[in-house]
């Protein structure tokens, strides 16, 4: 018996690839119920036929329901009988998020306060929300939503906390390899072009995770969160340099351009900041960061005083452990994306 046993998982912008890696992970487990919230009709029914073809057994485990984040009474109505979410609704772009940043506010930062609103009110167990690695120290508008959604999400877990209620933690990493809109899809669509690969930074760099590891992090943040908990697991990072020789060695060399950083883009992406270092717990393979448990009585620390206020370093892609072009080939290869792909089983 776990934890999911006869459950009923929510998750929000459940039909993108997260979404569809989570049900990879449990359709076939004796969880009780999977409701996949999303604004996109068109998607869940692709989902719906492609779960009807390859699991006609569970497949009806998975319940469907239209809404956005955006507006309340859509999840609120969405909600009753949810023992735990994944909140992986998101505008994630960064360039887009650049030139709409209030789109990125009203689905980030609003939408979330409303899912954790309903969450609140439905009485769910637990959520367990996903963040970036652009919310640690943000320069674009996307990172900055996501820093402020973070911030909602410890509002939110210390007033359910406050009334012993549902438990909310929160997840952050950095990109995960082959999701939609990153750059090794486009890199190997470029190559079955003929054009060559379109390289913004060669010395920029990123950390790699697979969506697996992506949904062993949430997992992990739901067993072991306390209210207000970020998780982070630490990740291998590689230079984007390095990274398109890596795809090239597996598809086929086209030449590259060098075009330049886009909108609100890093040299480097940073997972943990040096302030939350401070208060981190390493736990193996992730961090631990505690929810800032102090109150609005500052008069204490005029009194008492503080005096370590951040680490040495913070956790970033340039300090973590960085793979060779050998190393992010085999990485690479643990994507199902790259998989189908050499065996000629085309995205589009």
């Amino acid at each position: 018996m776990t934890a999911f046993s006869g459950a009923t998982l929510m998750i929000t912008g459940g039909t993108g690839s997260f979404g569809n890696t989570v049900l990879k992970h449990f359709l076939e487990t004796d969880i009780g119920e999977i409701r996949i919230f999303s604004r996109d009709e068109k998607k869940q029914d692709d989902m719906r036929h492609s779960l009807q073809a390859t699991h006609p057994e569970t497949a009806g485990k998975v319940k469907f329901y239209v809404g956005d984040v955006r507006d309340y009474r859509s999840i609120r109505d969405a909600m009753p009988g949810v023992d735990y979410i994944f909140h992986a609704a998101a505008l994630k772009q960064v360039p887009s998020c650049e030139f709409f940043p209030m789109q990125a506010v009203k689905t980030n930062v609003e939408g979330t306060d409303n899912m954790l609103h309903a969450a609140i009110e439905a009485g769910v167990k637990r959520v367990v929300c996903l963040s970036t690695d652009k919310a640690a120290y943000p320069i674009n508008s996307m990172g900055i939503s996501k820093a402020m959604m973070e911030h909602v999400i410890y509002a939110n877990a210390r007033v359910a906390a406050e009334r012993g209620g549902t438990v909310i933690c929160c997840t952050r990493y950095g990109n995960v390899m082959c999701s939609r809109g990153s750059v090794i899809p486009l890199f190997i669509d470029q190559i079955h072009a003929g054009n060559p690969i379109t390289i913004t930074d060669p010395n920029m760099t990123r950390f790699l995770m697979n969506l697996d590891e992506a949904v062993d992090l949430v997992k992990f943040a739901f067993e072991h969160a306390n209210p207000g908990d970020l998780f982070i697991q630490k990740a291998d990072a590689s230079t984007i340099g390095d990274l398109a020789k890596a795809v090239q060695q597996l598809f086929g060399d086209t030449g590259t351009n060098i075009i330049g950083t886009r909108h609100g883009e890093k040299l480097y992406e940073t997972l943990m900041t040096r302030e939350e270092r401070l208060r981190s717990e390493d736990m193996g393979n992730y961090f631990r960061v505690a929810a800032d448990s102090r109150d609005l009585n500052y008069d204490k620390f005029v009194v008492n005083g503080q005096v370590h206020t951040m680490a040495d370093e913070a956790y970033t892609s340039h300090n973590t452990k960085r793979l060779d072009i050998e190393g992010t080939v085999q990485k690479i290869l643990t994507t199902d994306y790259v998989q189908e792909e050499l065996k000629g089983i085309r995205h589009y």
